[in-house]
């Protein structure tokens, strides 16, 4: 059975590209989100079991978008994609219940360890 990804990100370039990264033959169904709001829609429809997740978008940005993530205790596991490396950025959002962070642009090996990391692919 296909494993829901979302990969929300207002870039369709970055889209494009974390779906490039993903481990090839991992069965996946991918949906797009190009704010926290479509995000938080996606996830609420079942689109979004696994979610990697930009921070710095429109309408609504992704530390927003994993507040009410955590609020709802919506069933997610989230993977931030980012340029924003800081140091707080990274702190903030894994108190926010996020699981990992990884640098843009994404290296599909790491990529690759960190959903083994936390049970999500397995070759």
């Amino acid at each position: 059975m296909s494993i829901p990804v979302l990969i929300c990100d207002d870039s369709s370039f970055a889209r494009k590209q974390v779906q490039r990264a993903l481990p090839k033959g991992w069965d996946v169904e991918v949906t797009f989100a190009g704010n926290g709001e479509e995000g938080l829609t996606a996830i609420r429809d079942g689109k979004g079991d696994v979610v990697f997740l930009d921070l710095t978008m429109p309408v609504m940005d992704g530390f927003q978008m994993l507040e009410v993530v955590k609020q709802e205790d919506l069933p997610a596991m989230v993977i931030v994609i980012s340029g924003d490396i800081q140091p707080e950025a990274m702190e903030r959002v894994k108190r926010l219940g996020a699981l990992d962070f990884i640098k843009k642009p994404v290296d599909p090996d790491r990529l690759k360890q960190v959903l083994a990391e936390f049970g999500i692919y397995a070759e």
